[in-house]
């Protein structure tokens, strides 16, 4: 059994968001799981069909991304092994490659998709959560102030993995890159960043497409999009 997880805050999303992910996980996810959404919405739970663990993270004074941040605090409920996918994904095809991938020691995530390897991309991760809990919680607890500085809670998770030089170099693995694609910018090893070479084609090879930025899944136009975001 593992956590399926994912964070709505704010109003950058509407819950249609999560039930959506809820239910292509539900159709491309064989490994037993429970799915879990933390989220600011009070009334979350009664909007929800389906068998969705609704809770609030202990610490109400992060603001966005920075509350994925506790999705490695040790009073959250979690124990075990998580998966997490932000809400902007849209899953094609079966997902358990990713909840089989490697061991309970390792922290798996995305490669970012610039190209460049400066950062990770945290819309996919998987750990678990004894082993996690003082190489990125505890770290970053410290002085949150100083991880605020960064872009966002991506570019503090790389730095916090790479912090703890052993673990990086012995357990952390990223998914392989031909399992998720960006919607907009396509390829890794290419990527279109200019807007007039948007195609928004589907990589038919990938499991998962990946709407960083803009547009989001409830924009497209694309068959392929509506044919499983829903």
């Amino acid at each position: 059994m593992i956590n399926f997880c994912c964070v709505l805050y704010g109003t950058k999303y509407q819950p249609i968001y999560v039930q959506n992910l809820y239910n292509m996980v539900s159709r491309n996810l064989s490994v037993p799981h429970k799915f879990y959404c933390f989220t600011d919405h009070v009334k979350l739970d009664k909007i929800l069909e389906g068998d969705i663990i609704v809770k609030q993270f202990p610490l109400h004074d992060m603001q966005g991304w920075w509350n994925k941040m506790q999705l490695f605090h040790p009073d959250n409920g979690l124990s075990g092994v998580n998966l997490y996918m932000d809400l902007d994904v849209v899953l094609m095809r079966n997902i358990d490659c990713f909840a089989n991938f490697e061991d309970e020691k390792t922290f798996s995530i995305t490669s970012d998709f610039n190209g460049r390897m400066i950062w990770y991309n945290s819309s996919l991760m998987k750990w678990h959560s004894e082993t996690m809990k003082p190489i990125i919680w505890d770290e970053f607890a410290k002085d949150r102030s100083y991880w605020y500085r960064l872009q966002g809670d991506q570019n503090a998770i790389t730095e916090l993995l790479r912090k703890d030089k052993k673990f990086h170099k012995h357990n952390v693995r990223t998914f392989p890159d031909e399992w998720t694609f960006s919607y907009k910018w396509f390829d890794r090893n290419e990527p279109r960043f200019g807007k007039n070479l948007w195609t928004f084609e589907q990589n038919e090879n990938a499991k998962v497409a990946v709407f960083h930025g803009y547009p989001k899944p409830h924009e497209s136009d694309k068959d392929w999009v509506k044919n499983n975001w829903r």
